[in-house]
């Protein structure tokens, strides 16, 4: 890819891996039962408990099916870092992005989760979504530049691993991993407030 060594590469590709990880150890084994819990009637049950619904149905299930790729991303990273010579503090650095990326990640999929209470069968939905993150497996640099604008803007891909591993080579600018943060603190407030408006057109099973 123009700009990117292969070693470069495998950054980006590594930390792709680790929010894969991430999402089959967190995300899918909790979001993807939001639509069952709609589906049965037993969201009740959630929302009459005393704790944050949202927390309880983002943090209620762990997968171990997830690890290899934690793993398996963790590996990646470390050797192609190892093999670019990245200084220790560039370790600390990406982790910022990073986080910025998993928080993007989750409120991403958490509000898809929530549109099951109007368009009960979403799981199409969530496929197309995994389909377009797979494009940050490379950097952005290999795509077109319509494509470029489109997974950053419109489906903010770049930030979940391009800007990450930028910071973590030594050449990530302020400005887009504090684009990352607001971009990350945005969509956690703005799935909070879409999960309330949600719950309002909730319909009991109960009732």
């Amino acid at each position: 890819f123009s700009g990117w060594k292969w070693e470069e590469a495998l950054v980006v590709l590594g930390i792709f891996t680790i929010l894969q990880g991430f999402s089959s150890t967190f995300l899918a084994p909790n979001l993807s039962r939001i639509v069952d819990r709609v589906q049965q009637g037993t969201l009740d049950f959630v929302l009459l408990k005393p704790i944050s619904s949202q927390f309880w149905l983002s943090a209620n299930t762990v997968s171990p099916w997830g690890m290899p790729d934690l793993i398996l991303g963790t590996v990646l990273l470390l050797y192609a870092a190892n093999k670019l010579g990245v200084a220790i503090g560039n370790y600390f650095l990406t982790a910022i992005p990073l986080l910025f990326g998993t928080i993007t990640l989750y409120s991403i999929w958490f509000m898809l989760g929530a549109t099951s209470i109007w368009f009960v069968k979403i799981y199409n939905v969530t496929e197309v979504l995994e389909g377009l993150l797979e494009a940050g497996r490379f950097p952005m640099a290999a795509y077109p530049a319509a494509y470029r604008f489109f997974f950053t803007f419109v489906v903010p891909v770049a930030f979940l691993t391009t800007v990450p591993a930028e910071a973590m080579l030594g050449r990530g600018e302020i400005v887009w991993i504090a684009g990352a943060g607001i971009l990350a603190i945005g969509l956690l407030f703005f799935s909070r407030y879409f999960w309330q408006f949600a719950l309002r057109f909730y319909t009991s099973a109960s009732s």
